[in-house]
């Protein structure tokens, strides 16, 4: 049969090329090795016929969809099947970055508006509560973590960068603070007890807000904190909210590049003369969209972020100075996002009976292979995240620090 043929040559030509610990099973006990080992590290189990369209030239996307959809099982580690599948999309014919770029740009160029943006908001954070709080840290802070000395558990590293970004912008008491896209509502609450400040938190996700509404009731903080299901575009300078500090943590990446420069602007007006703002968000390696991803940004936007963009940071930085921002200090904790998916896909696993109480079997398979394929992106420098601090453009430079010590000390 032609599939057969097809099948018999693919993984030849893996054996020959790669030579991968990987063996591929069918639904009839016929098996297919992709390299030369007394036993493999990585079982494919071909459920039936309607998976080999998924096999032949794979890439991110269609190996992922498989899995999820049931139609492959894997038997092997985690870890090594994330590496697997990257070797074998690396050593198949690999898609055009061109028609990539031309999907990406057809399926975004009328996704974000008010309504779509909720709606893919919710369909990421709405799934429910208790699915995040199982594998989070205790504070839920769904974000990059900051490991000082690198030994540090998650819900230290997790307290510590909320306390690395608040030093940052040089938060004092009396202080008024934004937080675009505040989740459960950790940052807000911490410049509240422990800077004095005086904030406004907006989410879309109706699970959020409820849940941040509750925690902060319990900390008696309700006279410090103002949290609102909001749109970021919907606070309006008209009414003379301006704030002193504004922050945005891993927001950003649902913006879309070509609303870069109208994100900053917004937050520019929003913004007090004297004010500072950090931006703490993933963009991607690849200087145009799909460059590198071998089809996994195709998976996480179907599956995962509905109509999330990553951009390089240099659209980042033009989009600042557009928007009337001067960046003051740039770091990059790809590392340390590398070293807080790991915490994550781990705490995924061993909670795995009681996640699945939650969700189903297909979104958890999704969930799954996407926290271990983003370790993986972070670790070998596919993704990168930044947090890049500002101010409004054109001030004095006696507005700028002399020195990062005050980060630190």
């Amino acid at each position: 049969m032609l599939w057969e043929k097809k099948l018999a040559q693919w993984a030849a030509e893996i054996q020959e090329q790669a030579n991968i610990s990987a063996r591929l099973v069918l639904w009839n006990g016929q098996h297919y090795d992709f390299g030369h080992f007394a036993t493999p590290q990585i079982i494919f189990h071909i459920n039936s016929a309607a998976a080999l369209p998924y096999l032949i030239k794979p890439n991110l996307s269609t190996l992922g969809e498989a899995y999820i959809k049931g139609k492959i099982d894997v038997a092997g580690k985690l870890a090594d099947l994330i590496e697997i599948a990257y070797s074998l999309v690396e050593n198949t014919t690999k898609p055009s970055a061109k028609l990539i770029h031309i999907y990406r740009r057809f399926a975004h160029l009328f996704a974000h508006t008010r309504t779509t943006d909720k709606k893919s908001i919710q369909y990421h954070y709405d799934l429910s509560n208790q699915f995040y709080q199982l594998w989070l840290d205790q504070n839920m802070v769904y974000s990059c973590a900051y490991f000082e000395n690198g030994d540090e558990d998650l819900d230290t590293a997790q307290l510590k960068k909320i306390d690395h970004i608040l030093t940052k912008i040089q938060l004092k008491p009396g202080h008024t603070l934004l937080d675009i896209g505040c989740g459960w509502g950790a940052l807000v609450m911490r410049a509240a007890q422990k800077f004095g400040a005086k904030c406004v938190g907006v989410t879309l996700s109706q699970k959020q807000f409820e849940l941040a509404t509750e925690r902060i009731k319990q900390a008696g903080l309700t006279h410090q904190i103002d949290l609102r299901l909001q749109d970021y575009r919907d606070i309006t300078t008209a009414l003379n909210e301006q704030f002193d500090r504004i922050t945005s943590v891993g927001m950003f990446e649902h913006v879309g590049r070509k609303n870069l420069p109208s994100y900053f602007s917004k937050i520019s007006a929003l913004l007090k003369e004297d004010g500072i703002m950090m931006n703490h968000g993933i963009t991607s390696t690849a200087l145009k969209p799909g460059e590198n991803s071998l089809g996994g940004d195709e998976f996480i936007d179907h599956y995962v972020f509905p109509n999330g963009e990553l951009p390089h940071l240099s659209l980042v930085l033009a989009a600042m100075q557009q928007g009337g921002l001067e960046t003051f200090d740039i770091e990059n904790l790809r590392r340390h996002y590398a070293r807080t998916l790991t915490f994550w896909s781990e705490r995924f696993e061993q909670q795995a009976p009681k996640i699945k109480a939650w969700v189903n079997e297909e979104k958890f398979r999704i969930w799954r292979v996407y926290l271990a394929g983003s370790v993986y992106a972070f670790e070998h420098d596919d993704v990168a995240i930044y947090q890049i601090v500002c101010s409004k453009a054109g001030r004095s430079a006696h507005s700028l620090p002399w020195s990062r010590r005050y980060m630190y000390g």
